[in-house]
């Protein structure tokens, strides 16, 4: 099969005039942090200046898909980033938080035509979850915000 393919590799990650809303956890509070000071960084290295970013606090993971619903429906986000942790116990509320979690989020893309980018931790430990948000190449809240820099411009790319 042969055809015009979108090009936009050049352009995958430079800044644009979008505005994201960034959804971030209250439970996990050292590692939510590093996600999001991973996440902001990671933004501002691609031209997306504070202006354009709205950061939002939930509770919990669980609570995140709702709040992704309700920025992915403003005029003015064109992606959201969540960012939480989960972190395996001894109970199944694990499985439970992270699947509704993990199923909401993306319901919320699918349903919203919008970006939402996955930066919640779901992990075995807590050392797991130190090593995925520290300040390194490894943190998981810059590689959500490139992620939704890159979609959106995708999306502009495949709608133009």
């Amino acid at each position: 099969m042969s055809g015009k393919g979108i090009d936009n590799s050049a352009e995958q990650l430079s800044g644009n005039d979008g505005g994201y809303v960034i959804v971030v956890t209250r439970w996990n509070t050292a590692i939510v942090d590093g996600l999001l000071g991973g996440a902001m960084q990671a933004l501002r290295s691609v031209g997306i200046t504070d202006n354009q970013i709205r950061v939002v606090t939930v509770p919990g993971a669980f609570e995140i898909p709702l709040a992704c619903k309700a920025a992915a429906a403003r005029g003015d986000c064109d992606a959201v980033i969540a960012l939480g942790a989960v972190i395996r116990g001894g109970t199944p509320h694990f499985e439970y938080v992270a699947g509704e979690c993990t199923r909401g989020i993306g319901e919320v893309a699918l349903n919203s035509g919008k970006p939402v980018a996955f930066g919640v931790l779901t992990v075995d430990t807590l050392a797991q979850a130190e090593e995925r948000s520290a300040e390194n190449d490894e943190n998981k809240g810059a590689e959500a915000a490139l992620s939704a820099v890159e979609m959106v411009n995708l999306i502009r790319a495949l709608r133009s």
